[in-house]
């Protein structure tokens, strides 16, 4: 059974590893959207903060009007707690729009923390998914080599050990 949860522990650093990619793809999107982007305003139609600092989830709603008379309305666009106030209070923003890109609309100003964000989660998923791979990697091969400590068993009891001792 050991060894099936060993073996089943790849699912650690595989899920970690998974996020790196995804945080550093949000990463590399917001800064092509940023640079290749074209200036737009949008109104901001609803902001959500929330005055909890345990509930982190704060979202904007915005609809930006382009050149060619399309509107691109977006929902519940969410924004980390920290950066919320930096648009709370604003009737319309600037924005980059890449009509049809991964993040079509980014707010200008607070894009380049959210890529910095993005690919800082990238990197601490990536560390995470060397540490734990590192880690089931050794346990499985020390299941391999020396077999599980359950199932070795003690041959005799040690009369010395510290539990054994009585105090007086």
């Amino acid at each position: 059974m050991t060894r099936l949860v060993a073996r089943g522990a790849w699912i650690v650093p595989l899920f970690f590893f998974v996020i790196a990619l995804h945080q550093s793809k949000t990463a590399v999107d917001l800064q092509a959207t940023l640079e290749r982007g074209t200036p737009a305003t949008a109104e901001v139609l609803e902001v959500h903060e929330e005055n909890r600092v345990d509930v982190t989830y704060d979202w904007i709603s915005i609809r930006v009007p382009l050149d060619d008379g399309r509107v691109i309305t977006k929902e519940e666009l969410a924004l980390p707690h920290s950066l919320i106030p930096l648009v709370a209070d604003k009737e319309t923003i600037d924005v980059r729009v890449n009509p049809g890109a991964n993040q079509e609309v980014v707010i200008t100003s607070i894009v380049n923390t959210q890529w910095r964000i993005a690919a800082m989660n990238a990197g601490i998923a990536f560390v995470a998914a060397l540490l734990f791979g590192g880690g089931v990697w050794y346990w499985n091969r020390s299941l391999k080599e020396e077999g599980d400590p359950a199932e070795r068993g003690v041959e005799e009891p040690d009369p010395d050990h510290p539990a054994r001792q009585v105090a007086r």
